[in-house]
């Protein structure tokens, strides 16, 4: 590489890597919730509120928006 071109390469690859360390300092500095207990949370949550999650008790058929209203006829 030409001095000019190499220079603003290797600026650039200082520039992405300081960023890239910026980042992960940010990141190592977050305080981490321990997964047991956001676990646990989670079971409680959808303990609680089983009846009414679609997924477990199903969607009635008189009540389902998705549900076709008129059949499809072909001629």
């Amino acid at each position: 590489l030409s001095g000019d071109l190499f220079s603003v390469y290797s600026s650039n690859t200082v520039l992405q890597a300081r960023k890239a360390v910026e980042q992960l300092r940010m990141e190592a500095s977050l305080e981490r919730i321990k997964i047991s207990i956001t676990a646990a949370q989670l079971v409680q949550y959808c303990q609680e509120h089983r009846r009414g999650d679609p997924l477990l008790t199903g969607i009635a058929a008189s009540s389902n928006p998705f549900k076709d209203k008129k059949t499809c006829v072909l001629l």
